[in-house]
């Protein structure tokens, strides 16, 4: 008896982290998409800002306001550097 209690609970907890982690998953990504389209609105090569923005709101949780500037909004978005040293976060 104690073993399918166990069995169960153990189930039961695989189950919830499981939906846990789908949900945090498809949250970030929702909310990166919706804050990287405005603030690559008006970019010049639209579809490279949305790619960068992208990866750098889902390493960093958070998306400067605006299409331009503001920075120091998310230090994390504005501390990443590219290969050469340049930011990498448009």
């Amino acid at each position: 008896m104690k073993m399918v209690f166990a069995a169960s609970l153990l189930f039961a907890l695989v189950l919830i982290c499981s939906l846990i982690q789908t949900t945090m998953a498809a949250g970030p990504t929702g909310f990166c998409d919706a804050k990287c389209g405005v603030r690559c609105s008006k970019a010049g090569v639209k579809d490279r800002c949305l790619k960068y923005c992208g990866i750098c709101c889902r390493e960093c949780g958070c998306v400067p306001s605006g299409t331009y500037g503001n920075k120091n909004e998310c230090p994390c978005y504005r501390d990443k550097k590219n290969s050469k040293g340049g930011p990498k976060c448009p």
